[in-house]
């Protein structure tokens, strides 16, 4: 191995990074000379390495992400490929809490290759700065990128016409976001992680609008965790959506599936839930 790649992983790994001879070769792949130093030392000052190089890696696909913007997980490979199969020749399909953009871009990605055609992409988010990432994501397939709070931010004219929503909404407990890894913490915007006092604030939310945006037979699909997946299904529930719940043990991922029938969601009513 070159003498100086065995000092980038030794630096690397004195750092804190347990996957040191990946990282070295990304940052190697991204720069060289002042620029690769500079890199490295935003890496081993506790910096994400997907913020440092720009770019993430999900499903085989990079998207563009950089500081102060959450980083897309794996385990959100799940939301991905269940969405995927819910998506309609020409359907609707909707990015709630979106970030970077990079799950509904996977997803109308994903369909592309299987089906021949785009999906109708639309991403929603809060925050600019995300969005700003998000509209170079979805570009590739023609997304529209719209500001604001969840599904409130669509334009009126897809109320009834939505066939999927996916969210990675934030879901860890305001108190626990504290004990989240440095990376996290520090370095990605908290209203990405903090999902109010048991984690769920924004899937209530989401609940309550998504029946009136949703055609019938069309889905909502949220990330969550296995601990939180029970009542996370009831607010769907709740709020008349059949609800499932979806687990991959090899992800470490759980997402709770919501199909609105033939009759209006949004009504209260039982219905049935996969535990």
């Amino acid at each position: 191995m070159d003498p100086r790649v065995d000092e980038l992983v030794a630096e690397l790994r004195r750092a804190g990074c347990v996957f040191a001879e990946d990282e070295a070769a990304v940052l190697r792949a991204a720069a060289d000379g002042d620029r690769l130093a500079a890199l490295v030392a935003r890496r081993v000052a506790g910096e994400p390495l997907e913020h440092v190089v720009g770019r993430v890696e999900l499903g085989g696909v990079e998207f563009a992400v950089g500081p102060g913007v959450f980083v897309p997980r794996q385990r959100s490979l799940l939301l991905v490929d269940l969405a995927v199969g819910m998506v309609p020749p020409g359907g609707v399909l909707v990015d709630a809490c979106c970030g970077c953009g990079a799950i509904g871009a996977l997803v109308a990605h994903r369909v592309e290759q299987a089906q021949g055609a785009t999906a109708e992409l639309h991403a929603c988010d809060v925050d600019p700065v995300a969005l700003g990432f998000a509209r170079q994501n979805v570009a590739p397939f023609a997304g529209e990128v719209h500001e604001g709070d969840l599904l409130a931010a669509l334009p009126a004219r897809l109320r009834g016409r939505v066939d999927v929503v996916v969210a990675n909404a934030p879901y860890v407990p305001s108190e626990q976001v504290d004990l989240m890894p440095r990376e996290a913490r520090d370095h990605e915007p908290r209203h990405a992680l903090d999902g109010g006092r048991d984690g769920l604030d924004l899937h209530r939310r989401l609940a309550d609008q998504v029946g009136g945006w949703l055609a019938p037979g069309g889905h909502v699909l949220v990330e969550t965790s296995e601990r939180q997946a029970a009542e996370s299904a009831e607010v769907f529930a709740a709020r008349g959506l059949e609800v499932r719940v979806e687990r991959s043990d090899e992800l470490d991922a759980t997402v709770v599936v919501g199909i609105r029938g033939t009759a209006r969601a949004g009504q209260s009513g039982n219905t049935p839930v996969d535990r």
